[in-house]
């Protein structure tokens, strides 16, 4: 409510140009007034094909402070790539349609942002002993396998 009211205010008092237009961008949450939606136009973005742009573009979700936060560096970032290019490879399956997926999955960025926080967080807190069922378990059958309804598909994770 509140930015909605911000919005009419502001739209109310001024006069614009013709060509005028407000941008808003906002990843997906629950919490963005309905009425904006219901009165604007939206815009998506789809990922790259192929998987190396896919690659560069979740390395460019990475600030330069989560890149350098996990003290095992050398690891995350070995562990990272493998995690960006199982992301990108779910992504590029679903081009082949049903050779790729028996069901289309829709796997996002916040399904790579966690994933990606998970690792940070337990290389950090296990530096000795990394507890790899436990990453891979969190990584591949909960975060996306959590989504794969399919035996088949679930191969894969």
């Amino acid at each position: 409510p509140a930015l909605e009211k911000i919005i009419e205010d502001y739209c109310e008092t001024k006069t614009f140009h013709r060509n005028y237009r407000l941008w808003l961008s906002s990843s997906p949450t629950p919490k963005f007034p309905l009425a904006i939606l219901q009165k604007a136009i939206k815009q998506t973005t789809e990922p790259p094909k192929g998987l190396k742009p896919n690659m560069i573009r979740l390395y460019n979700l990475i600030s330069d402070e989560d890149y350098a936060r996990c003290e095992q560096g050398s690891k995350y970032r070995k562990l990272l790539f493998c995690l960006s290019w199982f992301h990108s490879l779910l992504l590029e399956r679903r081009k082949f349609k049903s050779l790729g997926w028996n069901i289309p999955y829709e796997f996002n960025d916040s399904d790579f942002q966690i994933c990606e926080n998970i690792l940070a967080m337990y290389l950090d807190e296990y530096p000795d002993n990394t507890p790899w069922d436990a990453i891979k378990y969190l990584i591949a059958q909960a975060n996306y396998g959590g989504r794969i309804t399919d035996d088949w598909d679930r191969r894969l994770c």
